[in-house]
C-alpha cells in the first residue's frame, strides 16, 4: 500500500514533526510504501527555509518543495507550487495530510476530490490564542469553518488525539468521521540510562522545559514562578529548544527579576541520549504553555521518570489522567505554578507518587500501538 503524508516541516523539532516521523519511520519499516512530502521551510516563523535537507530520513523517502507565498500574510497558510501535479501523479493509494489551517492540506482536499484518493487529516487542532487581538481570532475561526467546510468534507476521516480535539474539531467538521489516535513514546529508548551522557555544565539542582522558546509556552510565567522561590530552595531552570523569538524577552525579565544566573540555555538538543539525561537528572518536568493539542514531550518526561507539573490546557489534563499522573495548574497563574513546584521540591514522596503514576501512564502509549492504528485505518480506507 502506497502512502504519502503531507506536513510543513519534517526531520525538524516539534510534537507534529515527531508524530509524523515515527508514525511514517515504523509503517516503512513493516514494510508500506511510504513517503513524506514537505515544504522547504524549517521554521515558517522566521520563514527560515532548509538547506542541504536529506531527501531520506530514517529510510523514508522525502520530497520537498519551495514554499513562495501565502494567502493571508501573518496566518498559517503557506502554498507549495508543484505539490497539487506531484500528489496527483504520486499513484498514492492514502494520502495523509497533517495540521489544521494550513494551504497544504486544502491542496491535498483539491487532489482528493479530482482523484478520488482517500483522504485522512490529522487536525493537530490549536484554537486561537486568547491573547490575540479579537480580529485575528475572528479571522481564524472563520478559518476552522473555512476547512470544516471543505477540507474536511472531503475527508474520509479525521485523525486527533484527545477526546477535547475531537469535540472542539466536531464543532465545525463532520463529527462522524473523527477517530481518536494518541501518539506515543519509544519506552525502550529510555530503558538504558548508563548510556546516556549529560552535556556539560549541567547545575546541581534543576527543573527542566523542553520545547520551542515561543510566545505560547508560558515561559515568563516559569521565570517568574522561579523566582517566587526561596533563594535557598531555588532550583535553577534548565530550557531546551530552538528560539522561536522568545529567548531575548526571557533574559531581560530573568535578569529584572535577579534571576539570570539560574537561567540556562541549552538549544534544540539533536543528541537524543544528551536530552535524555537533561530529563532524568531533573527534580521536575515543567510543561507551562498557554495550550498544547496533546503534548507529547509530557509522556517524554514520564518515561524518564521525572515528575511533571503543566497547565490544565488543551489535552494536558487527558495526558495527565485529570492530575493523577502529574501536577496541574491554571494557565498563566504564577502563584499555582510556584506553589505546585514548592511542594514538589518539598515532598519527595510526592514526586516519587507521580513518577509512579506516570509510569503506569505511558506503558500503554507506546508508538507500536498508534501506529497500528494507522495502519488499519488506511486499509479501512483503501478497501
Amino acid at each position: 500500500m502506497r502512502i504519502v503524508h503531507v506536513t510543513l516541516r519534517f526531520d525538524a523539532p516539534g510534537g507534529v514533526e515527531t508524530n509524523v516521523l515515527e508514525v511514517t519511520r515504523r509503517l516503512r519499516a513493516a514494510g508500506e510504501d511510504v513517503r513524506v512530502f514537505a515544504s522547504d521551510l524549517y521554521d515558517e516563523d522566521a520563514w527560515e527555509r532548509r538547506r542541504d535537507a536529506s531527501t531520506v530520513v530514517d529510510g523514508v523517502p522525502v520530497t520537498r518543495f519551495p514554499v513562495v507565498r501565502r494567502l493571508v500574510p501573518g496566518l498559517t497558510m503557506p502554498l507549495w507550487p508543484g505539490l497539487l501535479p506531484a500528489l496527483a501523479a504520486s499513484g498514492a493509494d492514502v494520502v495523509h495530510a497533517h495540521s489544521h489551517r494550513y494551504g497544504h492540506v486544502l491542496e491535498a482536499a483539491a487532489v482528493a476530490r479530482r482523484t478520488g484518493t482517500p483522504l485522512v487529516v490529522s487536525t493537530h487542532y490549536h484554537p486561537a490564542d486568547r491573547r490575540a487581538p479579537a480580529a485575528k481570532r475572528a479571522l481564524l475561526r472563520g478559518q476552522d469553518l473555512l476547512f470544516g467546510g471543505t477540507a474536511y468534507r472531503t475527508a474520509r476521516a479525521l485523525v486527533v488525539e484527545t477526546k477535547l480535539e475531537a469535540r472542539l474539531v466536531g464543532a465545525f467538521a463532520p463529527a462522524d468521521r473523527i477517530r481518536v489516535i494518541p501518539p506515543g513514546v519509544d519506552l525502550s529508548e529510555f530503558a538504558t540510562p548508563e548510556r546516556d551522557l549529560a552535556p556539560a555544565g549541567l547545575p546541581e539542582r534543576y527543573v527542566v522545559y523542553a520545547g520551542r522558546i515561543a510566545a505560547n509556552k508560558g515561559l515568563d510565567v516559569l521565570v517568574r514562578a522561579l523566582a517566587r522561590l526561596g533563594p535557598a530552595d531555588r532550583p535553577h531552570l534548565v530550557l531546551v529548544g530552538r528560539d522561536w523569538g522568545e529567548r531575548e524577552r526571557l533574559v531581560t525579565l530573568a535578569n529584572d527579576l535577579g534571576i539570570a544566573e539560574r537561567v540556562h540555555w541549552l538549544g534544540h538538543l539533536a543528541d537524543r541520549g544528551a536530552y535524555r539525561a537533561v530529563l532524568r537528572g531533573a527534580l521536575a518536568f515543567v510543561l507551562p504553555s498557554e495550550w498544547e493539542a496533546y503534548g507529547l514531550v509530557l509522556l517524554e518526561a514520564m518515561a524518564a521518570h521525572v515528575p511533571v507539573v503543566a497547565s490544565a490546557v488543551g489535552g494536558v489534563p487527558e495526558v495527565l489522567e485529570e492530575g493523577a499522573a502529574g501536577r496541574l495548574v491554571p494557565f498563566g497563574d504564577v502563584d499555582a505554578l510556584a506553589g505546585a513546584l514548592a511542594q514538589l521540591l518539598a515532598d519527595p514522596a510526592q514526586g516519587r507518587a507521580l513518577v509512579a503514576a506516570g509510569r503506569r501512564r505511558v506503558e500503554g502509549l507506546d508508538w507500536s500501538e498508534c501506529v497500528a492504528r494507522h495502519q488499519a485505518l488506511y486499509r479501512e480506507l483503501a478497501g
